[in-house]
């Protein structure tokens, strides 16, 4: 008999709304409560037929869950993992892990600390595509990888920015979407070693950065350029490229491109680009385009948190690694604020002298 997981979402806002339809439309999991003190969020527990509670405290007292799955701003994921940590209750945090290096520091030692499961919303690994595209890569279809280019270019509408939580420090387009990005190209390329980075609020003029342009080395030896904006109308995104959240148009275009020795790799068309006999800028060059099964990653998130709470699996994404994403933008936020190169060393966090 299949085991199901009794859930609860934190936060009802645009994400929490996608978890909670992730939730229902599988089998391993049932909705149990929505943890929110919004009059929106109260409507949308009883239409759904489901527990209401204005914060976690509230939950935890008066009910027993298998996990939480939090989706509030920001600026209280560590606040609310440290609460379910403390239940002893099992949570998918929403990407970022936290604002800063401290507060997740302090997260993911408390989780180990205790044996509670905490994974990071990086829902992107969870697509069948990355992990094809993964296993390409890996066995050195493109050769040695040499080079790589991510983009993150698109037009948010300016009434995304009238919750007054979008506009303030750790809400910028670096740590609510470029996040993914340098979590993909970790899990596709390796650790990132050395970031240089710019960036710019002169379009939308708020607290937080609405452009940001990085340069990468990676501990393997490959470079990398990555560009974000939240302020450009272009289809070279994640969000109008994969087709992952119908919410978007598909442009059906390109965000990442991955250079080797002996081929190219563009992503998420899954096209490999290949000499077909000698390697050489004066021979033929053909695309292959390899399949991939088409499955909504969020819906495999949610599943797989349900067996790592009711079968022990181990989390595709647990906390420490949200923590090393973090500590990448954290460094590209250190080095747009001091004008310097930053290395990351062994957890570490080092500005250098350019």
């Amino acid at each position: 008999m299949t085991k199901v997981a009794s859930l609860a979402v934190a936060g009802a806002g645009l994400i929490g709304q996608r978890h909670i339809a992730a939730i229902l439309a599988n089998d391993t999991t049932e909705l149990a409560a929505i943890v929110d003190p919004s009059e929106p969020a109260q409507r949308l527990a009883k239409d759904l037929d489901v527990s209401w509670y204005p914060g976690l405290d509230a939950l935890f007292q008066a009910s027993k869950v298998d996990g939480v799955v939090i989706s509030t701003p920001n600026q209280l994921h560590v606040e609310n993992g440290l609460q379910c940590v403390a239940a002893g209750v099992p949570a998918l945090i929403e990407k970022p892990l936290a604002v800063n290096l401290a507060g997740a520091t302090a997260l993911v030692e408390a989780a180990e600390a205790s044996g509670i499961a905490l994974l990071v919303g990086h829902h992107r690994r969870h697509n069948p595509l990355i992990a094809s595209a993964k296993a390409h890569l890996q066995a050195g279809t493109i050769g040695e990888i040499v080079s790589v280019h991510g983009m993150f270019w698109l037009m948010k509408p300016d009434d995304y920015f009238e919750v007054e939580w979008r506009r303030t420090a750790g809400a910028g387009p670096v740590y609510l979407n470029l996040i993914h990005d340098i979590d993909l190209l970790r899990h596709l390329v390796g650790e990132i070693v050395i970031v240089h980075a710019m960036t710019s609020n002169r379009i939308r003029g708020h607290a937080v950065e609405d452009t940001c342009a990085i340069m990468l080395k990676f501990a393997n030896g490959a470079l990398g350029t990555v560009n974000v904006s939240d302020t450009i109308v272009a289809p070279w995104s994640w969000e109008l490229s994969a087709g992952e959240n119908p919410a978007y148009p598909n442009a059906r275009q390109h965000c990442y491109l991955i250079g080797g020795t002996r081929g190219s790799l563009e992503l998420p068309a899954a096209k490999l680009w290949q000499n077909p006999g000698e390697r050489s800028w004066w021979e033929p060059i053909s695309a292959t385009v390899f399949p991939v099964a088409n499955e909504d990653p969020l819906l495999r998130q949610i599943r797989q948190f349900a067996k790592v709470i009711t079968d022990s699996e181990p989390p595709l994404v647990p906390a420490r690694e949200g923590l090393k994403t973090l500590q990448v933008v954290d460094a590209i936020m250190r080095s747009a604020e001091t004008s310097q190169t930053v290395h990351i060393r062994d957890g570490a966090v080092l500005v250098k002298p350019t």
